[in-house]
């Protein structure tokens, strides 16, 4: 009998070990510090899509291949500028699109069957597949529209992953304040990751000139420059990076219990999300934030997106150029979102919020007045390197002010938020700042298509981010919910 005991306990030890390795019951056996640095790793693991990918290495690239097409298709070499330009919006808008439809019905529905992780693993394979689809995309038999649905399935996996793991942040700490230490740190160990990819990709795979890299090293794997192999290496490096690094975000994040959840129920997490919806007016704090961050995410987003591509047209810079503008960008993310969060926890996150929207506003002015040969509308000598330098400085702020912004927006959300609703909450942003996020890249693209110049196209970027700092003035700073 006491045998029988001992082994119907040692029978229930050893379901418990198994249950905390691959379910939620093991929430609790895994320490909160575990699980906020797995929660780190996503932002560490997901940084390269938007450093080597969306603005510093495939932007360009796209850029730069598209132009050389439609040149050999007889277009004028500005018009061709132009139209890759354009192409890129377009395509940024569609992809836009797609995530506004869809993120917050996926997030009422994981609210309603209290499972976020599937679907985390769904799109993380989305983001693997498009980033390594880049690969394909070689001068010689380049397709503009197979180039841009490949590097739209990545992003939307990439965008979608990020709506579940967001609502992960109010799980982490229970303390509002605390949540904006680790959403900032999140963000800096995201963009450290970021700089470390770029260099990675710089040092070792992206020429110039000579055939050499930076570091003056020949090429692994026998890449070729003349292929654009050493620069089309940049999809499969962020899927590798991606996948590797997701590992210790999967070991350490698990489903919290969700009681009376209903697995897959669509249609209750629909008419949980209409109410939601219908309820909104009776929360105008969560309105306005909502309407607030749809504008100046959008303009953030559209400075990520064209500021490779400005600066391979406008003031003629090489990739590898563009590359070294990243990695001090990045870094100055890095830094100043570390230090962001402190100032999150002890002032909280509205007034960061407003006094990026205004630094950025300043930065888009003087990105527009950037020219080879002129500064702020001051004429220069032929071959200044003030231009250059001033796009430095533009990059550090951007880097700067728009990782906080992020960093801040994202747990704002959490004061906004109903805490029972969360991850539908957090698609609720993902729509609001994919609602209009085609609105930027339509914007520019437009606006570059009517004036046929680069430079002028990127103007409706300060004009978003103004939009977004009026309506803060109806935001509270601890919402609706008084969460």
């Amino acid at each position: 009998m006491v045998h029988r005991v001992q082994s119907r306990a040692c029978l229930i030890r050893l379901s418990l070990l198994y249950l905390g390795a691959n379910g939620k019951a093991g929430f609790g056996m895994i320490s909160a510090r575990k699980r906020i640095w797995g929660w780190y790793f996503f932002d560490w693991a997901s940084q390269p899509y938007n450093t080597l990918l969306l603005t510093f290495i495939f932007g360009p690239y796209f850029a730069q291949t598209a132009t050389a097409s439609f040149i050999a298709g007889g277009m004028e070499i500005d018009a061709a500028k132009a139209q890759a330009q354009a192409y890129w919006g377009y395509g940024l808008t569609i992809a836009g699109i797609c995530i506004a439809l869809l993120a917050p019905l996926l997030g009422a529905v994981a609210d309603h069957s209290g499972k976020r992780l599937p679907w985390i693993w769904f799109f993380s394979t989305l983001y693997v597949v498009g980033a390594g689809a880049l690969w394909w995309t070689a001068p010689a038999d380049f397709s503009v529209l197979w180039a841009l649905f490949f590097f739209g399935l990545g992003l939307i996996g990439m965008e979608f992953a990020t709506i579940f793991t967001n609502a992960y942040l109010p799980e982490l700490h229970n303390d509002a304040g605390e949540r904006g230490r680790i959403s900032g740190s999140g963000w800096a160990f995201g963009y450290l990751g970021g700089v470390i990819a770029l260099l990675l990709m710089l040092v070792f795979f992206q020429t110039g000139d000579t055939g050499r890299t930076i570091a003056g090293l020949t090429p692994p794997f026998g890449l070729d420059p003349e292929t654009g192999a050493t620069t089309r290496i940049v999809g499969p490096l962020a899927a590798f990076w991606f996948a590797l690094f997701m590992i210790p975000f999967f070991l350490y994040t698990r489903d919290r219990p969700t009681p009376g959840a209903l697995p897959g129920e669509f249609g209750n997490g629909l008419r949980g999300l209409m109410r939601t919806l219908q309820g909104l007016p009776r929360h105008p704090s969560l309105l306005a934030y909502l309407g607030s961050s749809m504008f100046y995410r959008d303009a953030l987003n559209g400075l990520y997106t064209f500021g490779g591509i400005y600066a391979l047209g406008v003031l003629n810079w090489s990739i590898t150029e563009i590359g070294v503008f990243g990695i001090l960008a990045a870094t100055s993310g890095a830094l100043f979102c570390w230090i962001g969060g402190r100032l999150d926890r002890r002032i909280g996150p509205k007034p960061i919020i407003v006094a990026c929207c205004i630094v950025l506003i300043l930065t888009s002015g003087l990105i527009i007045s950037l020219t080879p040969t002129s500064v702020l509308g001051i004429s220069l000598a032929s071959g200044s390197p003030l231009p250059n330098i001033m796009f430095y400085v533009a990059g550090a702020l951007i880097g700067a002010a728009g990782g906080v912004l992020q960093a801040s927006s994202r747990n704002m959300m959490t004061h906004q938020a109903d805490p029972e609703r969360m991850t539908e909450a957090f698609g609720l942003y993902a729509l609001s700042g994919k609602a209009t996020s085609f609105i930027a890249p339509a914007l520019i693209a437009l606006a570059t298509d009517l004036s046929g110049s680069q430079r002028l196209g990127v103007t409706p970027i300060a004009g978003l981010f103004i939009f977004g700092l009026i309506l803060l003035l109806w935001v509270k700073p601890k919402g609706d919910f008084q969460i």
